[in-house]
């Protein structure tokens, strides 16, 4: 029931959502127009997760100061469902909410901690925390430029097709997540352990940094044995020990020496 349940939400947001009309590729370089300024990057606040908390306190101060942002995404995301299945944010506690037993620790408090901090329902809280796993389509770029330097950039297209905005031009939940970005340094014994970018009460990682050693980015494969088997799998009890992408990115960075 839970795995019918789960495709039934994807399907509807994605089938409910208006695309935007069809129109001809342009790049706004070819007018000498470029919108990117790297000024911008400093305007992303910092923060600070500390792995040395307990994990049900260790997101209260994320969660606290952008809790009316993460609810507001939530119910943007409730509000694309609602239409089609009527007293959708019932289900999504009762089926989210109960998926939480299923959840590993530090992330099964973690998650917890971050409903007591936002007053959200804790089966919210966990939809939004594997929702990038179901929808993405995300792509990075590895680039040098003539002096040598690296350059590791991606795209986050988490929001994608999700409630077009005829006005604005942008996807809805695409234009919530905007104002949740923020940058983390992760700290353990009194030292930086790496720092990544995120959406705020979002506790696993798609991209990240461990100074001196790597970068790392998560993207999208379009696959039949990619992440969506592996999710059934995990919903049925067929892989019980199966984990979400995200988390196993954040592990990587946490444990390479």
């Amino acid at each position: 029931m839970r795995v019918l349940v789960v495709i039934a939400l994807v399907v509807v947001v994605v089938w409910t959502s208006p695309l935007p009309a069809p129109f001809a590729d342009h790049c706004i370089l070819d007018d000498n127009q470029n919108l990117y300024n790297p000024d911008n990057a400093d305007n992303v606040p910092w923060e600070i997760v500390n792995l040395d908390q307990a994990p049900r306190d260790r997101w209260t101060k994320i969660a606290t100061t952008y809790k009316v942002q993460i609810k507001d995404l939530i119910d943007t995301i409730k509000g694309l469902v609602e239409p089609i299945i009527p007293n959708a944010a019932q289900w999504i506690d009762l089926l989210f909410g109960s998926l939480d037993d299923k959840l590993p620790q530090p992330y099964n408090d973690e998650l917890k901690g971050i409903a007591d901090a936002t007053g959200i329902p804790l089966g919210e809280i966990v939809m939004y925390n594997i929702f990038y796993e179901i929808f993405t389509v995300c792509t990075s770029i590895v680039a040098q430029d003539p002096n040598g330097k690296l350059y590791h950039a991606r795209n986050l297209d988490f929001g994608l097709f999700l409630g077009w905005d005829h006005i604005t031009h942008n996807w809805a939940v695409s234009a919530k997540l905007r104002k949740m970005v923020i940058n983390i340094n992760w700290m353990q014994g009194g030292r930086l352990l790496f720092k990544s970018n995120n959406f705020a009460g979002f506790v696993g990682l798609y991209n990240g940094l461990k100074p001196h050693a790597f970068t790392l980015t998560a993207n999208e494969r379009f696959s039949a044995q990619g992440g969506y088997l592996g999710i059934l799998e995990w919903l049925v009890g067929e892989d019980p020990n199966g984990k979400w992408m995200t988390w196993h990115a954040r592990e990587t960075l946490e444990n390479a020496k």
